[in-house]
């Protein structure tokens, strides 16, 4: 069976951190966050900078691991290596079933939500066009690593261009400059203002996600032990800035008040800056970023299955490498087919949805894996050694933890969010008996 190839250079890895992260959450969320802190200017870019900065030291953590091991799989192989068959198979099988199928289903109807600014469809025709968009980009996938890499380098300079010059046209035009520095405070104190903080940095790391998703094609990555900290450090601080920057500029546009109440804040600020032309103009840019967004899932996930496979405990036929392509087609068709079924599913999908907070519990586990890898190998030498560690990991650990617990604490008080819940427990609850019949199969075999 012929190899996965090491076609994707650091350019490429960058590219792929950064259009991985970019969806539509910054056009969108940063209206939220600061409902979330009353307005408060000051603690929604403290949020969006604590979130960036997060970010990094997850990034450098698993940089650190992904290039001691560079193998197609990345965050599952980090899961299984430091803790065990067990819990890296929950977490594929959570990725197949919820995190990254029910994300590919959200990208495709945000979408035809924004391609309906442009042009009128119904509820039917939108459906059509989401299984038609993931079907594309799942055909590119199929067709080359190289070939999607491409589309993605693409895609992400032309949305994080598109991104840089909204922000520079807002912040030129905007007339509520004068309205920040008065906002810069809040009137929330105490438990408060420690719990909202923390349900905004939800929707804030909902708008970082994504960068992880790079480890996941290791196995196919040009001199992995230079490409992954070097790639992962820009992109994060690249990210960064262009966050803050996006923010600031949406605030100047708008002003607090305004931008607290807005639930679609790119489109509003330009609508008013530029008219109502203008939000044809912010619809082409989330088109875009929802595509690249769900080419770099598809890209990535189908590695996990691939590794699964490898493992003896995924289907056999998703470690197949096409002859031809030198890709894992099978694995790649089959996440197209199931998220594509999540997309036409309505509520289920929504259901499905609901229940991606539990990726943070895999997230916190993959980087709490630095520790027992660290001295199962502490003779070996390492490529590349996380700064600050043992800090950096630890914090992003517990920070992971805090996410989860936020979460289901969000879910229990909220009636409308219990059904998540109950949706990710019972994801677990069959998880571990899938996990076991796996292995009685394979021992029977």
């Amino acid at each position: 069976m012929p190899p996965l190839l090491r076609t994707l250079r650091q350019r490429d890895l960058f590219y792929l951190f950064i259009g991985s992260v970019i969806g539509s959450g910054i056009f969108l969320t940063p209206g939220l966050v600061l409902e979330q802190l009353s307005g408060s200017v000051g603690f929604s870019l403290l949020a969006w900078l604590v979130g960036g900065v997060l970010s990094l030291l997850g990034a450098l953590t698993y940089a650190e691991l992904a290039a001691a091991n560079p193998e197609a799989g990345g965050l599952y192989c980090f899961i299984r290596d430091g803790f065990g068959r067990l819990p890296a198979f929950l977490y594929g099988w959570c990725l197949f079933l919820v995190i990254a199928s029910a994300t590919i289903a959200a990208l495709a109807h945000a979408f035809t939500r924004y391609l309906a600014e442009i042009l009128p469809l119904t509820s039917a025709v939108s459906t059509v066009i989401a299984i038609v968009m993931i079907a594309v980009v799942t055909a590119v996938n199929v067709w080359g690593t190289r070939h999607s890499s491409d589309l993605q380098n693409w895609t992400t300079l032309v949305k994080a261009g598109l991104v840089v010059l909204l922000s520079a046209v807002l912040l030129s035009l905007g007339h509520h400059g004068a309205d920040l520095a008065p906002a810069l405070g809040t009137t929330q104190h105490g438990f408060n203002l420690f719990s909202n903080f923390g349900l905004a940095m939800i929707a804030v790391l909902w708008a970082y996600e994504g960068w992880q998703f790079g480890t996941y094609s290791a196995g196919e990555v040009v001199n992995p032990q230079k490409s992954f900290p070097r790639a992962f450090l820009m992109g994060s601080l690249i990210l960064i800035v262009l966050y803050l920057v996006a923010v600031v500029a949406y605030l100047v546009a708008l002003g607090p008040a305004a931008a607290s109440a807005s639930t679609a804040i790119a489109a509003d600020a330009t609508t008013l800056v530029l008219g109502h032309w203008a939000g044809k103009f912010i619809a082409v840019t989330i088109l875009i970023s929802t595509f690249s967004a769900t080419n770099s899932v598809i890209l990535t996930a189908p590695r996990v299955f691939y590794a699964m496979a490898n493992d003896h405990l995924f289907f056999q036929k998703f470690a197949e490498v096409h002859p031809r392509f030198r890709t894992p087609a099978i694995a790649i068709v089959a996440l197209g087919i199931w998220s594509a079924i999540l997309a036409s599913a309505g509520k289920f999908a929504e259901l499905a949805g609901g229940a991606i907070f539990i990726g943070w519990i895999f997230y916190g586990l993959g980087a709490a894996a630095i520790f027992p890898i660290r001295r199962a190998t502490k003779n070996a030498a390492i490529p590349y050694r996380v700064p600050g560690y043992p800090w950096t990991p630890i914090i992003f650990v517990l920070v992971a933890a805090a996410i989860v617990g936020n979460s289901i604490y969000a879910a229990v008080s909220n009636p409308g969010g219990f059904k998540f819940l109950v949706a990710a427990i019972a994801l677990f609850l069959l998880g571990t008996p899938a996990y076991f019949l796996w292995q009685l199969w394979r021992n029977r075999k």
